[in-house]
């Protein structure tokens, strides 16, 4: 079903040598609608991903749960129709691929334990990195293309001084229906007010944990406080829902699961717990992962009116209401319970290689200069 094809010799300036990619996600011509596969079924037939979950599921055994799940099962011929994306755009399961996930830096100012060692971790040289203009060239051909919704993310974004031209540049795109960003929220109060007016529109704020001892402890500095206050300010300046992503590990922070939902109660926050990836120095370890099915048995027994929203075929998370309650909370099951087949996402790192799947194989794929033609994305490699 892949092909192994090498890239167009002329690449990125500031990336190395052509080579030929092996084992990575591949985009083909759809030649007409019928070749739009079942992607449930298609994505069980993706070798990297067969290889991924063969491992997990050795791991995971017992903890696979089969309620709640969520799938994209058949693109119709309207969403075709209703997305005039560029063929190259399309990948050989026929899922349309129109959200583009930009990295701004590698630089981040936690050192959260799940993410980086204390020491942090050996950065690509500044001169490497992709420069404002080159972000915005590339999202502008990105969305000339069909992608329609953007995400900044890092590292920490908002540690880039440019991060408000970035947005509004960004924002002015035509044909760009969102711009979402993902922070950790340690400067995003400050900035926040000057962000949406550069037409920054989603909001998503990283927080494992409501005690101020244990954030300390999880990302070795202090901030709980300055994180809090970005929430809050977010709601006052009307970004609904206020989405907060919170990494449930067992024995850290599980017993919070009930005190995070109680944040939606009266606020518009859609918290979304996230399950732990046990991936540690190569080994992998389940001791810390809490699955969707245990924390949703959890979430049930003290909120029986907990009810199922509908989620869109391309969403990672399992949406839930609570009656009553103002926000909403959500489940994303990277580890139990895997939504490849819905998968709409593209990856652009900071560096300028590009990143199709976190689950595939570590090699990234750089961005040539030559993949153009008439400011359309024409190949990616």
């Amino acid at each position: 079903m892949f092909r192994s094809v090498p890239l167009l010799s002329k690449l990125h300036p500031r990336i190395g040598k052509q080579y030929h990619l092996k084992n990575s996600v591949r985009w083909f011509h759809v030649q007409s609608s019928s070749d739009l596969v079942n992607c449930e079924i298609a994505s069980y037939s993706e070798p990297i991903y067969n290889n991924c979950r063969e491992l997990i599921s050795g791991c995971l055994s017992g903890f696979l749960p089969k309620t709640y799940s969520t799938s994209c099962s058949t693109l119709s011929h309207d969403t075709l129709k209703d997305n005039p994306v560029s063929d190259m755009l399309v990948d050989s399961f026929g899922r349309l691929h129109t959200y583009l996930r930009i990295s701004l830096t590698e630089r981040c100012n936690l050192r959260c334990q799940y993410c980086m060692p204390a020491e942090g971790v050996e950065l690509t040289p500044g001169p490497r990195l992709l420069s404002k203009n080159e972000i915005v060239r590339l999202a502008n051909l990105f969305v000339s293309s069909g992608v329609d919704k953007i995400r900044l993310t890092g590292g920490e974004p908002t540690i880039r001084k440019d991060i408000e031209e970035i947005c509004l540049h960004l924002s002015n795109l035509k044909g760009l229906k969102t711009l979402a960003m993902t922070t950790n929220g340690i400067t995003l109060s400050k900035k926040l007010l000057k962000l949406k007016e550069c037409g920054l529109s989603a909001l998503n704020i990283s927080l494992d944990t409501l005690v101020p001892s244990k954030f300390e402890f999880m990302t070795r500095r202090k901030g709980h406080e300055r994180v809090m206050e970005s929430i809050n300010t977010a709601i006052i300046l009307g970004y609904n829902p206020v989405k907060v992503n919170c990494v449930v590990m067992r024995g850290f922070n599980d017993d919070e699961i009930l005190d995070f939902i109680e944040l939606t109660r009266e606020r518009p926050i859609n918290i979304r717990f996230i399950e732990f990836m046990p991936f540690d120095g190569n080994v992998w370890n389940v001791k810390k992962l809490v699955p969707y099915s245990e924390m949703l048995d959890r979430v049930v027994k003290e909120y029986p009116d907990l009810k199922r929203l509908q989620d869109n075929p391309t969403d990672t998370a399992k949406n839930f209401r609570i009656e009553g309650h103002c926000g909403t909370v959500s489940f994303i099951t990277s580890m139990t319970e895997h939504f490849c087949a819905g998968c709409n996402r593209l990856r652009l790192l900071a560096d300028g290689n590009f990143k199709v799947c976190l689950f595939g194989p570590s090699e990234s794929i750089p961005v040539p200069n030559a993949i153009w033609t008439k400011g359309h994305l024409v190949s990616l490699y």
